[in-house]
């Protein structure tokens, strides 16, 4: 397949490359949400990744929120070189510098989990949550404007904005509806009001990190805002998590708090709810069981 097109649109938009030829473009893995390439100049690789039927605006928040991780310097993030339309196309595309990757080493498990614990003890200037603007979590909008309580933030800018997503999209059945509106109504009585305001990765899987040819552990594909650290942790458990190399590394560095376990599966329903909407109905037993354990049955819900 030609790729003449995706060298073209990087020679154009990324600063410095007017001293460098491109060498070869090919296919390359990772970038869920778009296409991803290795475009290879004179000097150095670059990994790319464009999406045409996206704003450019899901790449810009991404390049922000790799950048904020690349401040708090806890672990290696790429950097992003270009973010925003493709030259003489619609569309996105961000290009970042090239991670050669390697085998996942005993330490390097362990510097991840470290890493991310200093990452959590960064929290926002002023103890708010939220960001100074909106992003996206995978392919779908995510609102961040700032709020004083965590338990309002986590209502009002995680679990609702998806609920009215979901309905709208005829994913909400009428018992699942109401039990999701009752463990809204009711989330003071497990989440904390006022927990440090951390700097979150926001998507925080097995597929968004990777083992650095040097032995170090890189983050990608972030959805950034500063927020409950326990939600990065929540969301590493539910499918498949990590090592338990990471976890104990983490706690060693910065132990949960008490109770994690019991809010644990609430902080999972939000990416659940994520992944119902993107990926349909297979996900609606887990959001279910979420919302069963914490609301109860539906008829209840209308007590």
């Amino acid at each position: 397949m030609n790729h003449q097109w995706i060298g073209d649109a990087v020679a154009r938009a990324v600063p410095g490359l007017a001293d460098e030829r491109i060498m070869s473009v090919r296919e390359a893995r990772g970038g869920d949400i778009g296409e991803s390439y290795c475009v290879e100049t004179t000097r150095r690789k670059l990994f790319v990744k464009v999406r045409r039927d996206m704003p450019a605006d899901l790449f810009r928040r991404e390049a922000e929120g790799l950048g904020l991780l690349r401040r708090a310097k806890a672990l290696a993030v790429p950097e992003p070189l270009y973010a925003g339309e493709i030259p003489g196309q619609a569309g996105g595309m961000l290009a970042l510098e090239w991670v050669e990757t390697g085998p996942a080493r005993p330490e390097t498990i362990e510097a991840l989990g470290t890493g991310l614990a200093a990452q959590h003890r960064g929290t926002s200037p002023d103890g708010r949550y939220g960001l100074h603007a909106d992003n996206y979590i995978g392919l779908l909008p995510q609102a961040n404007a700032w709020l004083d309580s965590w338990v309002a933030f986590y209502r009002d800018r995680r679990l609702l904005p998806l609920a009215k997503l979901a309905e709208a999209r005829g994913m909400l059945p009428a018992g699942r509806r109401d039990r999701l509106y009752r463990l809204m109504d009711r989330l003071d009585r497990w989440l904390p009001d006022r927990p440090a305001a951390s700097l979150l990765h926001g998507d925080l899987w097995s597929g968004n990190w990777l083992s650095g040819a040097d032995g170090r552990p890189w983050l990608i594909d972030p959805a950034v805002y500063y927020g409950d650290r326990e939600c990065d942790l929540a969301f590493s458990e539910l499918f498949g998590g990590f090592p338990a190399r990471f976890y104990a590394a983490y706690r060693e560095a910065y132990p949960p708090d008490g109770g994690y376990e019991e809010r644990k599966p609430l902080y999972q329903l939000y990416h659940l709810l994520v992944h119902l909407i993107l990926f349909g109905e297979a996900y609606g037993p887990a959001v279910d069981r979420v919302l069963r354990r914490y609301a109860g049955d539906a008829s209840s819900s209308l007590a």
